[in-house]
């Protein structure tokens, strides 16, 4: 039987820890007995996991054992793991074993230096982080998980389930994997990737700036077809000292931004009204439906549609 170690670190999130354990729990051959052993262990017998301590019956010499090693999230990702951990996860690669991680979990995967030169994904909130702390691994926080083979990482929370379902098709087939996917109630696949769910900010302007004024009326014009030419008129410029200008204090271009705007007012509508596509592209000064269904897909990673059915109020 393929046997699953679920490492549960102290501060792991217990969300992170039960996904995997469900997932893999749910599994069954078509005989029905169970496709997966799965198994917690811990550097210590007593884990702190927010609310509540847990028991771990098993230590890090299951890893040496385990087919598939899983990594949930913890609260504060340390940059140096608990001794033995980093060497242990090593070893076990080094012996072809699967590694995956589960939301901030790639933090502690990524400490291990097995993560380098690689793709990795981790919650869209976290990415900049990862990013920033370990620059040898390329992290894309637009996908639910990255799977390089040996090695599989997921963005956050639910993201857990699509990973643990994947891997479950790899290893027993879409018959097997369907089944656990409806006991967890899930699609066997999501349509869109995390960047449905990424806050898309507006670059801000600090206060008091000079673009502030400017960047209210852009907003107040986002159904018409702005041109640049036309913003510039509007703010007593050139357009090249409007761009200069624009990007120092917003970081970005009028066309970025505007954009940008056009997709987050976008995304309120589709939430919030009944609205056709077509409608939504010419409140949004996308001029034509093919020309918003492109671009949103672009920046949200999902069609209009789906976006809708996944978040309509």
């Amino acid at each position: 039987m393929h046997t699953v170690a679920v490492l549960a670190l102290d501060g792991v999130i217990p969300f992170d820890l039960s996904a995997p354990i469900d997932a893999f729990g749910w599994a069954r051959l078509p005989d029905g007995r169970e496709a997966y052993r799965v198994r917690v262990c811990s550097v210590r017998e007593e884990v702190s996991a927010g609310p509540f301590t847990l028991r771990a019956p098993y230590g890090l010499e299951l890893l040496a054992e385990a087919d598939t090693i899983v990594l949930p999230g913890v609260e504060d990702p340390p940059e140096v793991l608990p001794p033995g951990v980093a060497e242990a996860l090593r070893a076990a690669a080094a012996n072809g074993t699967r590694i995956a991680s589960v939301c901030v979990g790639a933090f502690l995967f990524a400490a291990t230096g097995l993560l380098d030169g690689l793709r990795a994904t981790t919650h869209w909130f976290a990415a900049p982080d990862l990013a920033a702390r370990h620059p040898a691994v390329t992290v894309d926080p637009n996908v639910l998980y990255v799977d390089n083979g040996q090695f599989l990482t997921s963005a956050g929370a639910a993201a857990a389930l699509d990973m643990c379902l994947h891997m479950i098709r790899k290893d027993y087939g879409s018959a097997v994997a369907a089944h656990a996917a409806r006991m967890s109630v899930m699609p066997l696949e999501r349509e869109g990737g995390q960047a449905q769910f990424i806050v898309h900010d507006l670059p801000p302007a600090p206060a008091g700036a000079t673009m502030e004024p400017l960047l209210r009326w852009m907003e107040d014009q986002l159904d018409r077809d702005l041109t640049l030419e036309e913003i510039a008129a509007h703010a007593g410029t050139s357009t090249r000292t409007l761009n200069r200008r624009f990007r120092e204090q917003t970081g970005t271009t009028p066309v970025q931004w505007l954009h940008r705007a056009r997709v987050r007012r976008a995304q309120h509508l589709l939430e919030t009204t009944s609205y056709s596509v077509e409608r939504i592209a010419g409140q949004t000064g996308f001029g034509s439906a093919t020309a918003f269904r492109e671009r949103f897909r672009k920046v949200v990673g999902t069609s209009p549609q789906g976006y809708r059915r996944a978040f309509r109020s």
